[in-house]
């Protein structure tokens, strides 16, 4: 019996704080909606045509009519680190950066313009061929970080910039 009270109050007092579902509504919801009219722009590059493939992935793009273009630039970098004794580099540092920008294709203005990033660690061994290939495994997984957060801060745009439903208004008294 606490647990049902304790439950009820704590969705209660979540209820009240003005958080809301980013995805309310599921697939056809107002913000998966916006997601799916979406086009993304071609990005230079095997990092842009992975990027571009993560993009169209996670947006559901091509499913109906573009209202809005995704264009993104790309800064791929890869650092060594460490310094062996023959001075020989031991580890690498693989940096994704993307600024991108929504633009609304009826008006042509920018809808949002942001960054996102992220970096990974790599060993560099022996083999030149694992090496090559653990930069391009930490490629690929960049990719995809990076996609995820350029996806989820188009989401929360989407959300913010739609109108507000009637049902969520409160009730005049």
């Amino acid at each position: 019996m606490k647990r049902i009270l304790s439950l009820a109050l704590l969705t209660l007092t979540l209820s009240g704080c003005g958080l809301h579902p980013l995805y309310s509504g599921g697939g056809s919801g107002a913000v998966a909606t916006t997601l799916t009219r979406i086009e993304v722009a071609p990005i230079q590059g095997k990092s842009g045509w992975l990027m571009a493939n993560a993009l169209n992935d996670r947006l559901s793009a091509g499913k109906t009519a573009p209202a809005y273009r995704l264009e993104v630039r790309l800064d791929d970098d890869i650092t060594g680190l460490g310094v062996r004794r023959d001075n020989s580099i031991a580890r690498e540092r693989r940096t994704l950066r993307a600024r991108y920008q929504l633009i609304d294709l009826a008006n042509g203005s920018v809808l949002l313009d942001a960054t996102a990033g992220s970096d990974a660690g790599i060993d560099v061994v022996g083999s030149e061929y694992a090496t090559i290939a653990a930069e391009n495994t930490a490629l690929e997984r960049l990719a995809g970080i990076v996609a995820d957060q350029i996806v989820a801060r188009v989401a929360l745009y989407a959300q913010r910039t739609q109108p507000q439903s009637t049902a969520a208004a409160p009730a005049p008294q």
